[in-house]
C-alpha cells in the first residue's frame, strides 16, 4: 500500500493534481479492498465495506450490496404512481437505475479542474458546507481535513481566523447525543458526523436535515415544524424556534408583492405580443420585398450573391436542420436516455473493437460490480455512492 501511495504521490506532483482524478491514486483503494479480502470458507471470501469501515461485504463487492434497503429503492422509483408524483418526463422510457452506465459516463470529464482548484473563488463569493461521515472509507473525512489545511481562499489558509489562530472545533449535540464537530471560517463550514457511515442521512436523516437548516437559516418553528434540540458548544444558536424567520413577511406584504408580480406577468404578456406582432411584420414584409425581387431575376438565399445561379444558396432547410442539430446542453437533460444508452453501446464496441473493455471504465475504481445477468465481476468499483 506504501508503494502504491508513492506512485500516486509521484504522479500528483507530476501534474496530477490539476485533473479532476488520478488513475494511481484511484487504485490505491482498489488495492485497499484488495487486501483487506479474507477467506470465509465455502469458497466464500468479504472484505472491508469502502462505505462503512465497521462492516464487511462480500468480495469483491466490498459495500456495494450495502445498504440492504437497495434491493426496494429501484422497483419503488420504477411505479408509475411514483414517476407521477415525482413529475417524471413521461418520456423518459428506461426506468431508475443505481448506476447509469450512460450518466456516469458523461461524469467523466478527465480534463476538468478538481475542487481544490474551483473552491477558493467560489467561497470569496458563496458560503459552502463540506461535511464527512467518521466512519466513510471512500470520501473520509481525513482526507477531507487535509484538503482543508491546505486549501487557501479568502487571505487565508485553511481554518485560520482573522489574527490567524485556527477557527476551534465546536461540539455539536443533538437530542442529548455527541453528533459530531462544527468548524467554520471565512464562508467555509466543515462538520464531522460521529458515527456515520458515507451515507449521512441514511444513518442520521435528522441530523442531517439539521445541519442544513442551521446553514441555510432555516427557523423549523416557523414553517411549521418541531425544532430539535440541536446545541454546538452547549449553544442553541440559530435556528432558534423563538426567532421567526429572517426573511418572513407580513400577509399584507405579501398580498402587495403577489399584485406586483401580476402586473409584471401582464407586461411581460403585452411585450411578448407586441414582438410576435413586430416578427410577423417583419417576416411578411421580407417575404413582400423577396418576391419582387425574384420577379427582378433575384435568385440568392440566405447569403448566395446575384448571378450565382444560386449555386452558393445555403437551403433554408439546410439551415435549420443544422441549428437543430447543434449541441445540446446537458446540464438541462436535453437528450433522451435511449441516445445515452446508444452512445455507452457504441463506445463499448468501439472498445471491444481495440481490444479494451469499455464497460469496465465506467467507473473510477477500475472494476465492475453486478453485470446484467446477475455476476459479479472480478473487480471491486465505485459506484454512485462515492465521488
Amino acid at each position: 500500500m506504501e508503494k502504491q501511495q508513492a506512485i500516486c504521490n509521484k504522479s500528483l506532483s507530476d501534474g496530477g493534481k490539476d485533473h479532476v482524478d488520478d488513475g494511481s491514486c484511484e487504485y490505491v483503494l482498489s488495492e485497499i479492498l484488495r487486501v483487506t479480502a479474507r477467506d470465509k470458507g465455502n469458497n466464500h471470501m468479504d472484505c472491508i465495506n469502502m462505505y462503512d469501515v465497521r462492516l464487511w461485504d462480500d468480495y469483491p463487492s466490498c459495500g456495494m450490496n450495502w445498504p440492504p434497503d437497495l434491493t426496494y429503492v429501484t422497483p419503488y422509483l420504477r411505479r408509475q404512481d411514483v414517476k407521477d408524483a415525482l413529475h417524471v418526463n413521461p418520456e423518459k422510457k428506461t426506468g431508475w437505475m443505481e448506476c447509469n452506465g450512460g450518466v456516469g459516463g458523461a461524469f467523466r470529464a478527465e480534463n476538468s479542474q478538481p475542487s481544490v482548484r474551483l473552491l477558493p473563488d467560489l467561497l470569496s463569493e458563496v458560503r459552502i458546507v463540506l461535511f464527512s461521515g467518521e466512519q466513510d472509507l471512500i470520501c473520509n473525512h481525513v482526507g477531507t481535513e487535509a484538503l482543508i489545511a491546505n486549501l487557501e481562499w479568502s487571505g487565508g489558509r485553511g481554518f485560520s481566523q482573522a489574527d490567524g489562530t485556527p477557527a476551534p472545533q465546536r461540539a455539536w449535540t443533538f437530542e442529548g447525543e455527541p453528533a459530531g464537530l462544527y468548524q467554520e471560517a471565512r464562508n467555509l463550514t466543515y462538520v464531522l458526523f460521529h458515527n456515520a457511515s458515507h451515507m449521512v442521512p441514511f444513518d442520521f436523516p435528522r441530523r442531517s436535515r439539521d445541519m442544513l437548516d442551521r446553514f441555510m437559516g432555516v427557523d423549523v418553528a416557523a414553517i411549521g415544524g418541531e425544532p430539535a434540540d440541536s446545541r454546538i458548544d452547549g449553544d442553541a444558536g440559530p435556528p432558534a424556534s423563538a426567532a421567526p424567520a429572517a426573511n418572513a413577511t407580513s400577509p399584507e406584504d405579501e398580498a402587495a408583492k403577489l399584485k406586483q408580480a401580476e402586473w409584471r406577468a401582464y407586461q411581460r404578456s403585452g411585450e411578448v405580443a407586441l414582438v410576435v406582432v413586430g416578427s410577423a411584420a417583419a417576416a411578411w414584409a421580407w417575404f413582400v420585398w423577396r418576391e419582387r425581387r425574384r420577379r427582378r431575376g433575384y435568385t440568392g438565399v440566405l447569403g448566395a450573391d446575384p448571378g450565382d445561379d444560386g449555386a452558393g444558396a445555403r437551403p433554408v432547410m439546410a439551415v435549420l436542420r443544422r441549428a437543430a442539430g447543434a449541441r445540446r446542453d446537458l446540464e438541462a437533460a436535453d437528450f433522451d436516455e435511449n441516445e445515452l444508452e446508444n452512445l455507452a453501446g457504441s463506445k463499448s464496441k468501439a472498445g471491444a473493437a481495440d481490444g479494451h473493455d469499455m464497460e469496465r471504465e465506467r467507473y473510477s475504481l477500475g472494476g465492475d460490480s453486478e453485470d446484467e445477468d446477475g455476476e459479479d465481476a472480478k473487480t471491486p468499483k465505485a459506484n454512485g455512492h462515492g465521488g
